[in-house]
């Protein structure tokens, strides 16, 4: 993400697909629900850190740092980390647990 925009549509997208409201993820997060209205909608001039990160755990989401270039689907960050951890454990751990080659 690289904007305010994408940034506000991955916290309304996570809101949706939990179904909560937002009016109780503001009030939870201890931001008001215009502003989290505005955030969502790529409309906020401001929005800290702290606030981000408030409705985050109230989202039961997390931010995490991908160096730029290094984006792509779920799949293709899985196969990415499972090749570049390749070379250290001599194989790859696939979803059952067992080695694989």
């Amino acid at each position: 993400m690289q904007t305010h925009q994408e940034l506000g549509d991955a916290v309304a997208t996570r809101r949706k697909l939990l179904r909560l409201k937002q009016g109780d993820v503001a009030v939870q997060a201890g931001v008001t629900p215009e502003s989290l209205s505005r955030f969502e909608r790529g409309r906020a001039a401001e929005f800290g850190s702290r606030k981000l990160l408030a409705v985050l755990a109230v989202l039961g989401a997390e931010l995490e740092m991908v160096a730029q270039g290094r984006t792509g689907n779920l799949d293709d960050l899985r196969r990415e980390r499972a090749q570049s951890t390749a070379g250290q454990t001599g194989g790859v751990l696939g979803a059952s647990g067992e080695g694989t080659r």
